[in-house]
């Protein structure tokens, strides 16, 4: 069948995506002109919707297309400039240069991380025991790393878990050549064993993801906002982790609790065991390779697990931004293990730069925020209140923005409007601090709501293995609901009663 022009473009525009979907962007770019003639305020908050829409339905098409479109046109109609969108690109630059390097520093390190995680899955029989320590090492970590690294280290581990039970479920041996994307070849004694085998990683996934979130809320370098807040408030690393304290402790105890009890319980689509057939495979590679493990190969591990100690250190210690760190992660675990080849060096960055470039779409975004004034009223009405009420409702207000948008843009605009407000003198420091905290626990505790909320969770959904295990949207948002109840509770008590355990404002 022959296309025309006209054709062959419709077909072709955001490519693969149900027709539904290209309809609905195709209306949004006609209506939105329309609005901002009619009033740019109520056209910017409609562009917010669109916005999280297309992260909503990130299964359905990567964000990045129509997000960027939406983005583009807003620049077009003057609901924000490029300078604006530059000036929020820069002031970001040290999350972007994370991005960009963090992530594939760790792509550097995964035979090391396999090979740990592998002596864990099979050492560990209890699930209970297992979840509890995937999402305590993913909480532990992302208080030295940033959540996303995190992320991309447990999506690492089970890509290779699920790769290498699927190749011998498809009558492969290890060391052959194998497309997992794919179930065709598929024994049908396995099927079964497989979707168990989705379920139970699909769990371990999700205690690990809302892990990355218990501890990135505690250190400046946990989450892409931290280190944001921590900049405009001038913290160091100590100090940041003192001041989140009183609330992130509290939400770390009661999240190992809700892990617990999700397992223990099995609901909420946790709980499911690794099934005896699995088991026997992943302990067979296991054992192969311990016995084909070259020198070579060994000490590659080793060279890796000492770059590793490396990262801790330099980021526990803040001897540098974390993005000139995973520029060193990177420049280390490649120059003493050989990997000279530029096209093999290119592969590390596959997964982060496409959601480096989703960032820069949100700065866009924000400063469409920030020009048109959308969360202002909001900041006026929580503004009525003192005290002890405006930090709750600052938290609040953050939460539930974070549970639609993403934590970043949300506490991006938030932390540079009441920066504003000390700088015009219209608030002292105390309460500059106590608001940053506010609003960075609040970005960071109830945005485990959705997938969206988090720049972990969208990318762990926006990865290549969210597929393979049938990690979808709604499921996601299922899964994470027990958790989002239990820590946003937990946030808000701790907020409130226990604020004065705080430091003392800065300057004090």
């Amino acid at each position: 069948m022959a296309y025309t022009t006209a054709q062959a473009l419709r077909q072709n525009f955001l490519g693969n995506s149900p027709i539904w979907y290209k309809q609905a962007i195709i209306a949004f770019l006609i209506v939105n002109p329309i609005l901002a003639l009619y009033d740019p305020f109520v056209a910017g908050w409609v562009l917010v919707l669109q916005f999280i829409f297309t992260l909503a339905m990130a299964l359905k098409c990567y964000p990045l297309q129509p997000g960027g479109l939406l983005a583009v046109q807003a620049i077009v109609l003057g609901l924000a400039s490029p300078e604006m969108v530059f000036h929020e690109a820069e002031v970001n630059f040290p999350v972007i240069m994370l991005l960009m390097f963090m992530v594939a520093g760790i792509y550097f390190l995964r035979e090391m991380l396999l090979y740990v995680f592998t002596k864990i899955l099979l050492g560990v029989r209890s699930k209970v025991l297992l979840s509890l320590m995937f999402s305590f090492a993913a909480a532990f970590l992302s208080a030295f790393l940033d959540a996303l690294t995190v992320t991309a280290v447990i999506i690492t581990v089970a890509a290779g878990f699920y790769g290498i039970y699927h190749k011998v479920a498809s009558g492969k041996k290890f060391d052959h050549d194998h497309d997992p994307t794919t179930d065709d070849q598929v024994v049908e004694v396995h099927r079964d064993d497989l979707e168990n085998f989705r379920a139970f990683l699909r769990s371990l996934m999700m205690h690990g993801a809302v892990g990355t979130a218990l501890g990135g809320v505690t250190t400046l370098v946990g989450e892409p906002q931290n280190l944001l807040i921590a900049e405009i408030m001038d913290w160091e690393f100590v100090e940041f982790f003192l001041r989140m304290a009183h609330i992130s402790m509290p939400v770390l105890v009661v999240g190992l609790i809700t892990c617990t009890l999700l397992e223990v319980t099995q609901t909420f689509g946790y709980g499911t065991r690794l099934s005896p057939r699995v088991r026997e495979i992943l302990e067979e590679f296991d054992h192969s390779m311990a016995e084909n493990r070259t020198k070579s190969e060994k000490t590659i591990i080793i060279v890796q697990g000492f770059v590793a100690l490396v990262l801790i250190l330099a980021l526990g210690f803040h001897l540098a931004e974390p993005g000139v760190v995973g520029l060193l992660v990177i420049v280390l675990a490649t120059a003493l293990n050989g990997v000279t080849e530029e096209h093999r060096l290119g592969h590390a960055f596959e997964e982060a730069l496409p959601f480096t470039a989703l960032l820069v779409v949100f700065f866009a975004i924000v400063a469409v925020i920030d020009h048109q004034g959308l969360f202002t009223p909001i900041i006026d009405w929580v503004r009525t209140y003192d005290g002890k009420t405006q930090e709750a409702l600052f938290y609040l207000a953050n939460g539930f923005l974070s549970m639609i948008s993403d934590n970043v843009f949300v506490a991006t605009v938030y932390i540079s409007e009441i920066e504003e407000l000390f700088l015009n003198g219209e608030i002292d420091r105390a309460t500059f601090d106590a608001l940053a905290v506010s609003i960075n626990t609040g970005t960071n505790i109830p945005s485990v709501a959705t997938p969206n909320g988090q720049a972990a969770f969208l990318f762990l959904l926006t990865s290549a293995l969210a597929p393979l295990i049938r990690l979808s949207y709604g499921r996601m948002v299922i899964m994470a609901f027990p958790y989002t109840i239990t820590m946003s509770i937990t946030g808000l008590l701790a907020l409130w009663f226990l604020g004065d355990m705080s430091p003392a404002p800065h300057g004090s």
